[in-house]
Order: structure tokens, then sequence, then C-alpha cells
């Protein structure tokens, strides 16, 4: 392990690359110095992107052990702006790395930037560091390899963790059976994905569902699930106005799995289903909140 070995570092990054992938999504593609030090650890790694501030000053948070313990620091005021995204993909022999954005307006610092990047612009991020030999974390899918049944339910925010699981499947030498629902804006944001005999893709889009149950909600009850195995758990209440809905799966050998991640609320109904209407076990079912309907967090 390097002497300066963290779980996460600090990296200066440069966009070398926008690409459109969707009318809501755009892969953005960056360099930086000290690439080989990177990685990833899973298809929904976890990294914190800064932002510039409120004035448009880039964000300077110090490469140190202690980078958060500065931030928080700052005066809410000079503090850069910072949120959690997925990394896409990771090249470190290229030297790049790919984070996907949803597009939606000036709503926040992130899709603001992302709105406006062009090759040239500069951001931070903090992302795993590929000389610590300890524990990393910052993700959440960690199926059994003994896994059978597969269902993965995600709108656009988690689509690009989404993808990367399905593209890690697709190269098991027997891929497991899989559902995916992708609740999207609109029918045009679909991207391409893997494809094999015992997966099916499934779009949802929410233009025309304004006044309906969230379609990510709606597909929860029409998956094949299997039998009742966890009848009668405990679950815990989550004010997903007031606090972060993540409930992780356990380690365990287990059959079925699941990867549920999207708007908290919807979440919050799809968790109450699975759980309480159709018995599932609590220890196959990841189920996280990555954003509040009406609260901006981007």
């Amino acid at each position: 392990m390097a002497a300066d070995a963290t779980p996460y570092r600090l990296f200066d990054l440069t966009l070398v690359r926008r690409e459109a992938l969707s009318p809501c999504l755009t892969r953005f593609s960056f360099t930086g110095p000290d690439m080989a030090r990177m990685t990833t650890l899973a298809p929904d790694q976890r990294i914190k992107v800064f932002f510039p501030d409120a004035q448009g000053r880039p964000a300077a948070v110090p490469a140190r052990p202690d980078w958060y313990a500065w931030w928080k620091a700052q005066p809410e005021a000079d503090r850069a702006p910072m949120r959690t995204y997925t990394i896409r993909a990771l090249r470190p022999d290229a030297a790049e790395v790919d984070i996907d954005f949803v597009l939606h307006g000036e709503t926040g610092p992130a899709s603001r930037w992302a709105m406006r990047a062009q090759p040239g612009y500069a951001l931070q991020i903090t992302a795993p560091d590929r000389a610590f030999t300890g524990q990393g974390g910052g993700y959440e899918w960690k199926p059994p390899r003994d896994v059978r049944d597969v269902l993965l339910i995600a709108d656009e925010t988690a689509l690009p963790a989404l993808a990367g699981i399905l593209e890690e499947l697709a190269a098991w030498p027997a891929p497991p059976t899989v559902q995916a629902f992708i609740e999207t804006p609109e029918a045009d944001d679909r991207v391409p994905l893997p494809a094999w005999s015992r997966l099916s893709v499934n779009w949802l889009h929410r233009k025309g569902w304004e006044d309906a149950e969230p379609p990510m909600v709606a597909a929860a009850r029409r998956a094949r699930l299997p039998q009742p195995n966890a009848v009668g758990q405990t679950l815990p209440d989550v004010d997903v106005d007031a606090e972060i809905l993540w409930d992780r799966a356990e380690a365990h050998r287990h059959g079925f799995y699941a990867w549920v991640a999207g708007e908290a609320g919807s979440v919050l109904a799809i968790r109450q289903h699975l759980v309480k209407e159709r018995g599932l076990d609590r220890r196959a079912l990841n189920l996280m909140g990555y954003w509040r309907r009406g609260r901006i967090l981007d």
C-alpha cells in the first residue's frame, strides 16, 4: 500500500469529450494527471463530484486525507457544491473516466454545470484509490455468485449504474435470469444495453403517467417474483423527506437478488410492496433513494 493511500483520494480532472446519449442523459469523459491511481470496485461505484460555487469559482479542495473535514469547515457560501455520481467506465490505460449526467435544466449546480460544460472545463472528484489495499466501499452491487434470479429497477438517475450491472452480468459464463425495469422521462431516452436470452428489459416512460402511480412502482407490482420466504418481517419506517432511504442487501447465499434505485418516494413504495406485500427476504434487497421529488439534489 502506498504511504498516502486512503480508500478515496481527490483527483483533478479536465473534460475532454461530451456525448449526448439521449435527450436526458449525456456522457462526460475526463482525464487527469493521476488517473493511474483511480480504480472502481463495482458497476454502481459512487464518487463525489465538486462543482463551481455560486460565484462560478472552480472547486479547490486540497488533496489530503482529511479533505471532507476541510470541505465541511468552509463557510457555506464559499463551499464547492458536492454531489454523488457513478463511475460509468474507467479506462486507466487511456487515462480517462466516464461519468453520465442527467440534464434537467437550471435546477442545481450539477445540471447547470453540465448544460454548459465544454472540453477544457475542470472538475474535482473523489474516487477509490487503486493503491489502497484495505476494504473499500461506496457500492452496493454485491450479488452472491450462485444468484439465479435478479430484479433491477431504476430511473434515469440510476441508469448508468444499471447499465454497468448488465454489462458485468453479460460477461458471466452463465448469466442469470434478469428482469430490468427502467423509468425515463420519455421514450426517446432509451439507450443501448446488453442482451442475452434470459434478460428482459422493460422501458417505462413517465410522460402520460403524471397523475398515476409512478412507473417504477407499477413495474414492481407486475414483476415475476419468488414465493414469499420471509413473511412477518419488521420494516422500519423511513421519512424520505428527512432522511436517506438506503437498505443494503446482506452477504449471504440466496437464489434471488434485487437492486432498486431512483426517486426515494418510488423506492419507498417498492420497499413496502416487496417486503410487506410480497414477503421477500430483506437480506436479498438493495433499496436506495438516489433523490427526492421536489428537492434539489443536484
